[in-house]
């Protein structure tokens, strides 16, 4: 199987080690369709108190969710590979391979230094890191958009979030769906006791064909029972997103054991974990938008929920 080589920087030191991405891992995402529904469902549900401009950004942030596979273009790859190589990371962690400290770095570099130390060979993904910091970002935006002097100001401003706000769509849209959170992405690996399928494409079947053919925003609305949270802090509210993401990894497997989810599934289990998952996402992705909305207005990471 051909690989993408690419460097990744190990903290302070550059220290460099050379990791490969599988072509299997490069296509591996919910799907146009599934995307946009998050960012429209998170969108939908927004308390009034957001900011009118963010609220009435919904089609935009919808369409933004997709982006970062878009950049995965391979026209764009063929004429040179710098950006394909250097976000492809960025989608998944693998959380069986991360030691438990690496969470606890103080950022992305660290973290990878962490990793290394526990002689872990294989990069286990920085999707937890890249949520956090564009969450981090986004509250900068929403900082400078409350001092800002004049109408211009806040207009540049508030393109700047409604991107940067999109585009962290993404990510927690994927942490969402088990197969992101696991060595076991596409098919079972390794020791097999309970005989789950290893099955290349199953990711693919499950969070692209089945979702695009079966999904519909009402039922995933419908899901979205719990009311906006602060997420506080976020980098520990990102780390039980995804262990929870995780903890449902067996069932996935389970649910395709007794019905396969393809196309032409007709089984209501099946339907019921994909919205869940989907509604899981929504909320989560709700709950940073309105958790960097209402703790930029304070130096501490605290704000009252509506």
């Amino acid at each position: 199987m051909s690989e993408i080589h690419r460097l990744a920087a190990f903290g302070l030191g550059f220290a460099f080690v050379s990791f490969a991405e599988p072509v299997h891992r490069t296509a591996m995402f919910w799907g146009d369709h599934g995307h946009r529904m998050v960012g429209s469902a998170a969108a939908a549900k927004l308390p009034v108190a957001m900011p009118a401009f963010f609220r009435k950004a919904a089609p935009q942030l919808s369409y933004l969710n997709p982006e970062p596979d878009r950049w995965r273009d391979r026209a764009e790859s063929r004429l040179d590979p710098a950006m394909t190589g250097a976000y492809w990371s960025e989608h998944f962690v693998d959380l069986e391979l991360v030691p438990p400290a690496a969470f606890l770095a103080e950022n992305r570099y660290a973290y990878l230094d962490s990793i290394q130390a526990a002689g872990v060979k294989e990069n286990p993904g920085m999707l937890n890191f890249q949520i956090l910091e564009l969450t981090q970002r986004l509250r900068v935006g929403f900082r400078l958009w409350r001092a800002a002097k004049t109408p211009q100001t806040r207009a540049f401003i508030e393109a700047r979030i409604i991107n940067d706000a999109g585009i962290l769509g993404h990510y927690v849209a994927d942490g969402s769906n088990p197969h992101h959170t696991t060595v076991h992405h596409d098919g079972w690996v390794g020791e097999n006791p309970r005989g789950y399928t290893t099955e290349r494409g199953f990711h693919s079947r499950f969070e692209s064909i089945y979702v695009r053919t079966h999904m519909k925003l009402p039922e995933v609305l419908a899901l979205m029972t719990a009311p906006v949270t602060v997420r506080s802090p976020v980098r520990d509210s990102v780390q039980s997103y995804l262990n929870r993401s995780h903890a449902e990894l067996e069932r996935l497997y389970q649910i395709d054991a007794r019905t396969r989810f393809d196309s032409n599934t007709t089984s209501p289990e099946n339907r019921q974990f994909a919205a869940e998952r989907l509604a899981a996402g929504a909320e989560m992705l709700r709950d940073l938008w309105w958790t960097a909305w209402t703790t930029s207005a304070h130096d501490s990471a605290t704000a009252r929920n509506p």
